[in-house]
């Protein structure tokens, strides 16, 4: 492994998980906010063993999977790997709330992994601003499993000035879900617009149903995703192209307005999360909500703890997914039609053994479907196929078997073009500032809550748009200031 100096003292923001309403279920990409900033300097301070054929015989490698179920089976297929190839993987399973501070201790202690996986774009891009990655070798994974075998959008948002600095491995959407059954029966168009979500957030509300549910809790990352997409959508955007902070602008003033007055008047009262939002629409008493692909297979009644409870639910369980509509982009009037997801990667380490390489090229090809398998419902494909089929791993996961107490094919609860859309949505993803390359920005942002909470100030108090936009700028500003940018 690699030898490196005490890590720098200095204060730095600390975040939360990306997903951390989503409960233990989901430990998707850990850091969400600042690395802290005791990991600057490792890499100028770094250096090679001086061996470099005793790092091919144990590689290290971290994963935020760490469910047991889940390490279960991300060993067996690294154990694959060392049948195929001789070297032992010694897989640690990191808890995404612990991550940041076993990543300064180790640091501090010499002893940084070779690879860490499942890590989101905001944690890539912290360890790319802490100058930890080893970029060529992510590129030489990329070039050798073949870039137009990737998702374009995948490899666009875990590359930065021109330079891949993750392989990107699988990724979750966030979706709209709708009772397409109340639509039908109300005569009203898809949810997949501005004017279409407030219509029938209006139409469909009453005493009985919110029109709508989706998080407005003021410190969970939950809110700025969910808020984060409808931005997006409208155009607004975090930073411009030349890097300065845009939140003052029009299309952000009308995204906050229009957000926040949809939950104000077509909501249920109180903050909400991931798990009440999901709770609200799993009895029937929403029309709508915003959640991530994992609630595909709870939809279908597969996670003994969050079953749906509708009225209908209890002789049909299939009920609210053979009933429940997908839009995976929606678009504002001012912006184009805007989808939002996480991309989780593989990340390969300065002064990582060489075989480092292969093991990630291992995990994208020979051992890709059954690492998508581990949680299809949270595992969309980035990389579809092989060149000589290009669609082999997005047709895979349509027939991949999802859920936690009970297991399903996916094509055997929805139908093959709401799987086929789903699959295809990453291209349209979108975040904040990391396609302007202000990826340490966008994770300090969202590490500080800054627009979850003057949403929630919103809902409860009818905060205007533009003053809500212009302390959004402020803060975020600040941030900017704070970060040396």
């Amino acid at each position: 492994m690699t030898e490196t100096c005490p890590p720098a003292k200095s204060g730095g923001r600390s975040g939360s998980s990306l997903f951390e309403g989503h409960g233990m279920r989901h430990r998707y990409a850990a850091l969400c906010s600042v690395i802290t900033v005791a990991l600057l300097g490792v890499t100028a301070c770094s250096g090679s063993s001086g061996d470099a054929s005793s790092e091919t015989d144990t590689l290290t490698v971290w994963t935020t999977e760490d469910l047991p179920d889940r390490v279960a089976s991300q060993q067996a297929i690294m154990d694959r790997f060392t049948e195929s190839s001789g070297i032992e993987v010694e897989l640690v399973a990191i808890a995404e709330d612990q991550l940041t501070s076993v990543l300064s201790s180790s640091a501090a202690s010499g002893e940084l992994p070779d690879v860490i996986g499942a890590l989101s774009l905001n944690g890539m891009n912290q360890l790319s601003t802490d100058g930890l990655l080893d970029t060529s070798a992510a590129t030489a994974v990329v070039e050798e499993l073949g870039a137009d075998t990737f998702s374009p959008r995948s490899l666009e948002l875990t590359s930065a000035d021109g330079e891949q600095l993750s392989v990107p491995s699988d990724a979750f959407a966030q979706l709209l879900f709708y009772r397409e059954d109340l639509f039908e029966q109300a005569g009203l168009d898809a949810p997949t617009t501005f004017e279409a979500i407030e219509a029938a957030a209006e139409a469909l509300h009453s005493d009985e149903v919110a029109g709508i549910v989706a998080a407005t809790a003021p410190a969970d990352s939950f809110t700025q995703q969910t808020f984060e997409q409808f931005a997006l959508a409208n155009g607004c955007e975090l930073v411009g192209d030349d890097g300065g902070v845009t939140l003052d602008s029009d299309q952000c003033q009308e995204s906050l307005t229009f957000y926040s007055e949809l939950l104000r008047n077509y909501s249920v009262p109180g903050n909400q999360d991931a798990d009440t939002t999901r709770a609200s629409y799993f009895a029937g008493d929403a029309a709508m909500t915003v959640w991530s692909s994992f609630l595909l297979d709870e939809l279908a009644g597969l996670r003994s703890d969050a079953l749906p409870t509708c009225a209908e639910c209890a002789d049909d369980p299939a009920f609210l997914a053979e009933n429940t509509g997908i839009v995976t982009a929606i678009e504002g009037p001012q912006g184009q039609p805007a989808g939002y997801g996480e991309i989780v990667s593989w990340n390969i380490l300065n002064d990582a053994s060489p075989a480092a390489q292969d093991l990630v090229t291992f995990m994208m090809g020979d051992g890709y479907q059954d690492w998508l398998a581990v949680a299809p419902e949270g595992k969309i494909p980035v990389r579809l196929g092989t060149a000589d089929n290009p669609t082999e791993y997005s047709d895979a996961w349509q027939g991949l078997e999802a859920g936690v107490d009970s297991k399903a094919l996916l094509s055997s609860i929805y139908p093959p073009e709401t799987l086929t859309e789903i699959s295809t949505s990453t291209n349209q993803f979108d975040r904040w500032g990391i396609p302007q390359g202000q990826g340490a920005l966008a994770a300090a942002v969202s590490g500080q809550f800054i627009a979850p909470q003057i949403i929630a100030s919103m809902v409860s108090s009818g905060t205007s748009g533009e003053d809500a936009a212009n302390q959004a700028q402020d803060e975020a500003e600040s941030l900017k200031a704070d970060l040396g940018q």
